[in-house]
């Protein structure tokens, strides 16, 4: 549409501008003064300078001075035409350009004002959205300059630092997070620091925190500034802490466990023997030998202690084993990396959930993952292949390396075993956390290198829980 009004604007300036030429000429030639009135020409000339090119614009004062030439009621002579030509072909072209070049000026200036509205109105909604997300941002955002003076904060650093709604600015950053004072600025260091770290934090009264931080450090004109997001990493360490808690209380009771095994059997063979003492009558009424026999009674009561996990412990339920997977990924992979290990990774969209503790779960995986990167240590092809399968009943997770494999299997999961790395209680402890959810670690022997699997029970319809309860279908999916 503004095309073709421009159009429409063209020709009725073109047809102007021929209907005046059209009339000077006219006017030039039936008025019979001794008066020319070529000079009436630039009129005509300034208005298609204004919708022609130069060259048209040249062609039309070239026009306009032959007609100027052509009805002057002077008498015609070379020497007195030539040179009053050549001045009024030259002062109507001279306008024409001059007309043509502050039209297109203005043009460009007005375009260019059209552009710089726009950018403006852009650049103020672009604005007014990052203003809104800032301020309603989850996370604690704050601007500071080189002298660690808060220069803007959100609602959310408000609330994390406990201070009422608008008074951080012109705070001290060192006040709440001592470890942004300590980062140096541009013109202190020619480095630029867009970077991560986990420090303390403080909060009004009397509170203190562990602080994620994302901070980038920029130049503006102003002076250097340093911009950060805060999170309260708290809950996120409690957790952790709890979590770790559990598990060492988990393996504690399994190693107990496992000692108590050990010495109930040393103490079963002890029985026997003081049993065949007792019915030989060699050491009867022997003060020393009937203490000996308590002890030993003593001790195997001890060694018989309940160590079963508690149902306040369980954290066993339906879980996503594609999650889990994740999980290992992500721990894995960077680790792999660094050592050379390519990682194959052959797991579906879609698995049925699983009886497991997720952390248990996660645990075993690490172990027997982190076994594979020692055996792959000398080897020539590092390849680890963690696989996941799904069967009527059972989810069943394999990891396996291209490793020289596992020769002597006879006491694989035994504990304490003789030339094993550390105590020799790993492989005992991940299939005893396996075990603990209804599940089965087990070495296939089939495989080239070394490989484990893991089968874990389906979470899903009417099924009995590692405890013994029955589930319904609802809850076992949970």
């Amino acid at each position: 549409m503004n095309l073709g009004r421009l159009h429409g604007s063209k020709h009725a300036t073109l047809t102007t501008s021929a209907v005046l030429i059209t009339l000077v000429a006219v006017l030039d030639w039936r008025v019979d003064l001794n008066i020319s009135f070529g000079f009436l020409y630039l009129f005509p000339v300034l208005l298609v300078a204004t919708v022609l090119p130069r060259w048209q614009i040249v062609g039309t004062a070239f026009l306009c001075t032959l007609l100027s030439d052509f009805f002057d009621p002077f008498t015609f002579t070379l020497s007195v035409a030539l040179p009053q030509d050549i001045l009024v072909f030259t002062s109507l072209a001279g306008t024409g350009l001059f007309a043509y070049e502050i039209t297109r000026s203005r043009q460009r200036e007005t375009e260019n004002l059209r552009r710089v509205e726009k950018e403006a109105t852009a650049r103020r909604e672009a604005e007014e959205q990052l203003e809104f997300l800032i301020d309603s941002s989850p996370a604690a955002i704050v601007t500071m300059g080189a002298d660690c003076l808060l220069l803007r904060a959100n609602s959310a650093a408000h609330r994390l630092f406990g201070v009422p709604p608008g008074q951080l600015p012109g705070r001290s950053i060192r006040q709440y997070i001592p470890a942004l004072g300590r980062v140096p600025f541009i013109g202190e260091s020619s480095q630029t620091f867009r970077t991560e770290m986990q420090c303390r934090g403080e909060r009004e009264p009397a509170g203190v925190f562990l602080a994620n931080v994302f901070f980038s450090t920029y130049q503006t004109a102003m002076g250097a500034r340093l911009a950060a997001l805060i999170v309260d990493a708290s809950e996120e360490l409690r957790e952790r802490e709890v979590t770790s808690l559990e598990q060492l209380m988990a393996g504690s009771r399994i190693l107990v466990g496992a000692v108590s095994h050990e010495v109930r059997n040393v103490c079963g063979a002890i029985a026997v023997i003081y049993e065949n003492l007792v019915r030989s009558g060699r050491l009867q009424g022997n003060k020393d030998f009937e203490a000996l026999g308590s002890l030993v009674e003593t001790l195997n009561k001890i060694a018989s202690l309940d160590l079963k996990q508690s149902a306040g412990d369980s954290q066993i339920g339906g879980i996503d084993a594609i999650e889990t997977l994740e999980d290992l990924r992500i721990v894995l992979e960077p680790y792999c990396q660094e050592a050379g290990i390519r990682v194959v990774w052959n797991v579906p969209e879609e698995l049925p959930p699983v009886w497991a503790d997720r952390h248990s779960l996660l645990q075993a995986l690490l172990n027997l993952t982190k076994n594979s990167e020692r055996a792959l240590e000398d080897a020539t092809e590092k390849r680890i292949e963690i696989s996941a399968t799904a069967s009527r009943g059972t989810v069943s997770i394999r990891v396996t390396d291209s490793g020289p494999g596992i020769t002597a299997t006879g006491n694989l999961f035994q504990p304490f075993q003789k030339g094993a790395e550390s105590t020799g209680l790993g492989l005992y402890l991940s299939r005893a956390f396996v075990r603990s959810f209804r599940g089965e670690l087990r070495h296939d022997p089939s495989v080239a290198g070394c490989s484990f699997v893991i089968d874990l029970a389906v979470a899903g319809g009417n099924v009995e829980d590692p405890q013994g309860t029955q589930v319904p279908h609802s809850t076992a999916t949970a």
